[in-house]
C-alpha cells in the first residue's frame, strides 16, 4: 500500500477543514434571524397598505356619486384580500353600500339589496373584531335607511330597532359622536305627532357637535365620519331662524 506524501496529506486535511467551515457557515446563515431587509420590506408593505386605505377612505367620504361609490367598494374588496384580518375594509364597505342606497335613484327592492350587502360586510367586520360601538352605530344607520325606503310601512319596526341599537352602542362607548348624530336623524324624521321633528332633534344635534369636538380617533384609518353632515344640518337650523 502506498503512503501519501506528508504535503498531500496536509493539503487534503486543509481542504476537508475548509469544507467544514463552509458547511458550518451555511448552517449558521440558515439558523440566523431574518435580515433587517425583511423587516424593512414588511414595514414598507404596511405603509403602502395604510396609504392605500387612507386614500380610499378619503374618496369614500368625499363622493355622493353611486358609480364612484361602487369603485371605492371594489378597492375595499381588494384591501380586504390583502389584509384579511383587518376589520376596517369590511366596515368601510358596509358604509359605502349604505351611502350607495341613500344616493341611489333606483327602486326600493334594489336599495334593500344594497343594504343586504352592507349588513353582510358589517357582519364580516364584526367577526374580525370591529370596534363594537362603531359597528352598532353603522348597524343603526342601516336600519334607518331601511325605514327611509318605506316610512309608512316600516316605521313601527325599524324606528324601534334604531333606538335599541343606538342604546347598545352608547353602552359600548358613550363618547362616540356618531351615536348622537344618527339618533338626532331618527328623531328629526319622526313625525311630530309621534314625538319627533326638527325642534326635538335640535338638542341632539347640538350634543353631537359637542361630542365631535371632544372626539379623537385612535388612528387615521378609524371611523371618523359624520361631522360634515352634522355641520350641514346645523346650518339649516340657522337658515330657518333667519327666514
Amino acid at each position: 500500500m502506498k503512503h501519501q506524501p506528508p504535503q498531500t496529506l496536509f493539503t487534503m486535511k486543509k481542504s476537508v477543514f475548509t469544507l467544514a467551515l463552509v458547511a458550518a457557515s451555511f448552517a449558521a446563515v440558515a439558523q440566523a434571524p431574518a435580515p433587517a431587509t425583511a423587516t424593512a420590506t414588511a414595514a414598507t408593505a404596511t405603509d403602502s397598505y395604510t396609504a392605500m386605505m387612507s386614500t380610499t377612505i378619503q374618496e369614500l367620504m368625499s363622493t355622493g356619486d353611486a358609480a364612484k361609490l361602487k369603485q371605492v367598494d371594489a378597492r375595499l374588496e381588494r384591501a380586504a384580500q390583502v389584509a384579511p384580518k383587518d376589520w376596517l375594509p369590511r366596515y368601510y364597505q358596509a358604509y359605502a353600500r349604505l351611502i350607495t342606497c341613500f344616493v341611489s335613484q333606483e327602486d326600493g327592492d334594489t336599495k334593500d339589496k344594497y343594504l343586504d350587502q352592507a349588513e353582510a360586510a358589517l357582519t364580516q367586520a364584526q367577526k374580525l373584531g370591529a370596534d363594537e360601538s362603531e359597528r352598532l352605530v353603522l348597524q343603526a344607520y342601516i336600519y334607518q335607511a331601511r325605514l327611509g325606503i318605506s316610512p309608512m310601512v316600516r316605521s313601527m319596526k325599524y324606528s324601534k330597532m334604531v333606538t335599541e341599537t343606538l342604546g347598545e352602542a352608547k353602552k359600548a362607548n358613550a363618547a362616540n359622536p356618531r351615536i348622537y348624530l344618527v339618533q338626532a336623524n331618527n328623531v328629526y324624521y319622526t313625525p311630530a305627532m309621534f314625538g319627533g321633528g326638527a325642534d326635538v332633534a335640535k338638542p341632539l344635534y347640538q350634543e353631537a357637535k359637542a361630542r365631535f369636538a371632544a372626539f379623537q380617533p385612535k388612528s387615521g384609518l378609524m371611523p371618523n365620519w359624520g361631522e360634515r353632515q352634522l355641520t350641514g344640518r346645523l346650518k339649516s337650523y340657522e337658515t330657518a331662524s333667519t327666514n
